[in-house]
C-alpha cells in the first residue's frame, strides 16, 4: 500500500461525540475528508446541524445520532442508533467532555460525579458498547480524547484531571486487551485549545499571558490543528500503534 493510501478512510464509518462544535466538529469533518462517513454525535437534536451540513457539502454521508452522556444509558443507545444508519462501526473518537471549575474544598458532589459521568464512564461504556461490534468484525480503531492534565494536576479543576488521567489509563488497559483483535486503542492529550471550555481561561487576561508564556508555539492551539493527529490514529497509517497517548500542545510538555 502506498503511503498516502494508508492514511484513506474511504469505505470506514465514524463516530465522533460532541461533534456539534469544536474539536469534535473539527475531527469530524476531518475524517469525512479523508473518506470516512461520519456519525455525528451531539447532546440534543438540531445542535451538530452545522457539522452534519460541512460534511455533506463535501461528498461524504453525516447523520445525525444524540445522548447525553451523562445519562449511563446514553452511550448504548447512541452506538445503537449507529449502527442502525450505518450497520457498521470502524472508528471512535470519544471526544465529548465536560469541565467544572472549583477550587477543590468547595467543590460539590454533583459536579465531581457529573464529570466523571461524561469524560470517563461515558468513555467506557462507548468504548465497550462498540468494542463489541469492532470484535466481531476483526477490526476497529478507538481514538480517546485525554489531555494534558492526565500528566499534569491543573489548577480548580480536580474532577477534570482525575478524570483525564483516568481515560489515559483505560486507554493503555483496553488497547492491552483488544490489539489482538486487530483493535488499535490510543488517545489525543491536546494541549491549551481555543474552544467554548478554555473561554474563562482566554478571557482572564493574566491565565492567558502566564498560559502563552508556557507555551513554545505562541499561541492557543486551534481545533484544525487536531486534524492530521485525529485521521493518523484512524486510519491504516497507525496500525502499529497500541496505547499511546499521543500529546498535541504546541510544545507545552517539552518545556
Amino acid at each position: 500500500m502506498a503511503i498516502l493510501d494508508k492514511f484513506k478512510l474511504e469505505g470506514k464509518v465514524a463516530l465522533v461525540t460532541g461533534a456539534a462544535t469544536g474539536l469534535g466538529a473539527s475531527i469530524a469533518k476531518a475524517l469525512s475528508e479523508a473518506g470516512a462517513d461520519v456519525a455525528v454525535h451531539a447532546r440534543t437534536y438540531g445542535k451538530a446541524a452545522e457539522t452534519i451540513g460541512e460534511i455533506d457539502a463535501g461528498g461524504r454521508r453525516a447523520e445525525e445520532v444524540v445522548g447525553d452522556m451523562a445519562d449511563k444509558e446514553a452511550p448504548r443507545r447512541v452506538v445503537e442508533q449507529v449502527m442502525d444508519k450505518f450497520g457498521r462501526i470502524d472508528i471512535l473518537i470519544n471526544n465529548a467532555g465536560t469541565i467544572r471549575r472549583s477550587p477543590a474544598v468547595d467543590f460539590s458532589e454533583e459536579d465531581w460525579s457529573t464529570v466523571i459521568e461524561v469524560n470517563l464512564s461515558s468513555v467506557f461504556r462507548l468504548s465497550q458498547a462498540a468494542g463489541r461490534h469492532m470484535i466481531a468484525q476483526g477490526s476497529g480503531k478507538i481514538v480517546n480524547i485525554a489531555s494534558l492534565l492526565s500528566f499534569q494536576g491543573g489548577i480548580t479543576v480536580p474532577a477534570y484531571t482525575a478524570s483525564k488521567s483516568a481515560v489515559a489509563g483505560l486507554t493503555k488497559a483496553l488497547a492491552n486487551e483488544w490489539a489482538k483483535f486487530n483493535i488499535n486503542v490510543n488517545a489525543i492529550a491536546p494541549g491549551y485549545f481555543a474552544t467554548n471550555n478554555t473561554a474563562a481561561l482566554q478571557a482572564d487576561e493574566t491565565r492567558n499571558r502566564q498560559i502563552l508564556e508556557r507555551i513554545p508555539a505562541g499561541r492557543w492551539g486551534d481545533p484544525d490543528d487536531l486534524q492530521g493527529t485525529a485521521v493518523f490514529l484512524s486510519a491504516a497509517a497507525s496500525d502499529y500503534m497500541n496505547g499511546h497517548v499521543l500529546v498535541v500542545d504546541g510544545g507545552w510538555m517539552g518545556r
